[in-house]
């Protein structure tokens, strides 16, 4: 009769087991996303004491593509300039409308070294102002007008806060079409970006690891 009682406390208490492993709804995250975009063409009219214009060139982090949404989209292109979908319309011209809650920051740093965005304060587009500064060291780019060559600037990481709301860091690698190692104005196309990203796709988690 013990031998019984035994068998069956042990058959239930698998059971038990077994149902606790199986209700545990612990949710797991999806592992950070590194990647390289080349050659995102941005190209603008104007520029050089004319009026600039031309559309964005719109990226998404959740499919790593460039997009042609009017929604669906985080960040936009334009010669020098990016544009958050966060914040209002700058009063540049053609420009996307913001129906997002993008915003963005400047981190100095390696890459690397950027391992979170907990903490930061991210700004977003407003009237006649960019959440990236624009214009020469203001921002992500340095432009020497001896050689007429925009330069990133060493150590600035971009990081995004997405429509979504999750998180991306951006290193921009080369403005020029296939990221020449030393650019020639005369025969290398610019407006051309190459950049390294980490996108979190988990919504809410700030790690970049």
């Amino acid at each position: 009769m013990k031998t019984l009682q035994t068998v069956t406390l042990a058959v239930l208490f698998i059971g038990f087991t077994s149902c606790s492993s199986d209700n545990d709804n612990t949710p797991v995250s999806d592992p950070v996303q590194a990647e390289q975009v080349s050659n995102l063409f941005a190209p603008q009219t104007g520029g050089q004491g004319q009026p600039v214009g031309g559309e964005f060139t719109k990226f998404d982090f959740e499919t790593g593509m460039q997009t042609t949404s009017d929604t669906d989209w985080d960040i936009a292109f334009r010669g020098t300039t990016i544009a958050v979908n966060g914040g209002t319309v700058t009063g540049t011209d053609d420009e996307p409308a913001r129906n997002g809650d993008a915003g963005a920051t400047i981190v100095t740093g390696t890459f690397a070294s950027v391992t979170t965005a907990e903490g930061l304060t991210f700004a977003q587009d407003a009237d006649a102002s960019f959440a990236i500064p624009t214009g020469s060291d203001n921002g992500w780019y340095n432009y020497n007008p001896q050689v007429n060559i925009i330069t990133p600037i060493p150590g600035k990481i971009l990081v995004f806060k997405t429509t979504a709301g999750n998180y991306a860091k951006v290193e921009i690698l080369s403005y020029y079409e296939n990221a020449p190692a030393n650019p020639d104005p005369q025969t290398d196309a610019g407006r051309y970006y190459t950049f390294n990203y980490v996108y979190n796709p988990n919504v809410g988690e700030t790690s970049f690891e």
